[in-house]
């Protein structure tokens, strides 16, 4: 294997000729085209209004002429209605983990399993992780995807695995050092739980074997991976993938950092207008959108993931010739619209790790009052600060807010709150709690 091979699951594939790449694309997703059609109710009554053949299926951009799927389609048609195969042929059913609504089923062929044992293998060594590495998993093990998905593939890694679940985040620190970790897998807001715990054990980082942090599930900012770097003492690495057409194994970064290398040979991805639904170029943000070209349980034909990012097309110096996507901005479904702006979770997020005094926990929560929506982001602080004067508390609350206007454009109110007065979760962390009264 070359050297810079060394860091690469499958060069044959995560390295591929971009004409030989997007050929490979073409020819799956005519056979997908073509499965769904025989397959799925649902597509064949979707294609036939549209009069669509697809043996007459030329190229990629034909794509963009098919309708979306959407996760009411696939509550609609809950929990087989979209399966692809007989439940005989599926060994494995999962579901979305239901954070924006009811979730939703999904199910695995065993060539599915082996797939996505594949694709998850590539992002944790893309991630740094070898088969020496002792690989603990922090994701809670159930019908969410993300515990089985990435165990499976340390497994297939060859690496050592530690099931813990989503534990207590102490618990987490007491096998960490037991069992000599050196690579956590689990939300970026749980593990800066659990380098918090570290802290109040009075552990010192830096006797632990821990490497690597390897964190998806949620948005998270640039100034949270330094947090989380800074406090654990590990490089930590971003990871994406949803239920809906997989679990985590759609894209992930390497050591370079520079974007979410995609798993182009198994997914075709598109970004478009949020409100338009139309295709937007390269390196604007925009919804991303799914079409699986592997997928043989269940299929998924150009699916609205409701996240927001870009496509990154320059080549990433790993080596990868797929192209990038950028980290997660945040989730249509999570955008705040605040006096016309549009205010992200995320970027509240960005602005708070670089105010000194607090901790780096807070939550965003939306009343109506009077016929207009108010945002207040309740803030953590340092005893020291809670229980100092007033005036203090006072200066420090204006200082976020000023910063906050400067980079929202628009003005929220802050709220300062003692340490730990938020709720933990030991998975996806809330960051928006919506009080409003459902119309």
């Amino acid at each position: 294997m070359k050297p810079s091979e060394s860091r690469i699951w499958e060069p044959q594939c995560e390295c591929m000729d971009r004409a030989e790449l997007e050929q490979l694309q073409l020819e799956r997703l005519e056979a997908t085209l073509t499965r769904v059609v025989r397959h799925v109710p649902f597509y064949r009554r979707r294609f036939e209004e549209l009069g669509f053949d697809p043996d007459e299926f030329r190229s990629l951009e034909e794509l963009r002429k098919l309708p979306f799927t959407t996760k009411a389609d696939l509550r609609e048609n809950h929990p087989y209605g979209l399966f692809a195969v007989p439940l005989r042929d599926v060994v494995r059913v999962h579901a979305s983990s239901g954070t924006t609504g009811l979730s939703t089923a999904v199910g695995y062929t065993r060539n599915d399993m082996r797939t996505w044992s594949t694709l998850t293998a590539r992002v944790l060594v893309a991630g740094g992780v070898t088969k020496e590495d002792v690989v603990q998993i922090g994701f809670d093990y159930g019908l969410f995807t993300g515990a089985f998905g990435l165990h499976q593939g340390a497994e297939r890694l060859g690496a050592s695995v530690v099931p813990v679940s989503s534990a207590d985040a102490r618990r987490q620190v007491g096998i960490m050092r037991d069992y000599r970790t050196t690579a956590l897998v689990t939300t970026p807001s749980h593990a800066l739980n659990v380098a918090d715990a570290m802290i109040e054990m009075g552990v010192n980082p830096a006797s632990l074997s821990l490497r690597h942090g390897l964190f998806g599930a949620e948005p998270w900012s640039e100034s949270m991976r330094k947090e989380i770097e800074d406090k654990l003492e590990i490089v930590a690495t971003d990871n994406y993938g949803l239920s809906e057409v997989m679990g985590p194994g759609v894209a992930g970064e390497c050591l370079e950092r520079s974007g979410l290398h995609l798993a182009e040979d198994h997914f075709v991805f598109e970004v478009i207008d949020p409100e338009t639904l139309q295709p937007l170029p390269d390196g604007q943000v925009g919804e991303l959108v799914i079409t699986t070209l592997t997928k043989e349980a269940i299929p998924v034909v150009r699916y609205r993931t409701r996240d927001l990012t870009a496509i990154l097309p320059d080549r990433c110096a790993c080596g990868r010739t797929s192209r990038r996507m950028a980290r997660v901005k945040g989730r249509t479904d999570d955008m705040l619209i605040v006096k016309g702006a549009k205010v992200f979770p995320s970027e509240i997020e960005a602005v708070l790790f670089e105010v000194e005094g607090i901790a780096p926990h807070y939550q965003v929560q939306v009343d109506r009052e009077a016929g207009v929506d108010r945002v207040t982001v309740l803030v953590e602080v340092s005893e020291s600060i809670f229980f100092d004067e007033m005036k203090r508390q006072r200066k420090l609350e204006e200082t976020i807010v000023k910063r906050l206007a400067a980079e929202l454009g628009v003005t929220v109110d802050v709220k300062l709150v003692g340490k730990k007065t938020l709720e933990r979760s030991d998975g996806k962390a809330r960051r928006v709690v919506d009080r409003r009264p459902r119309e």
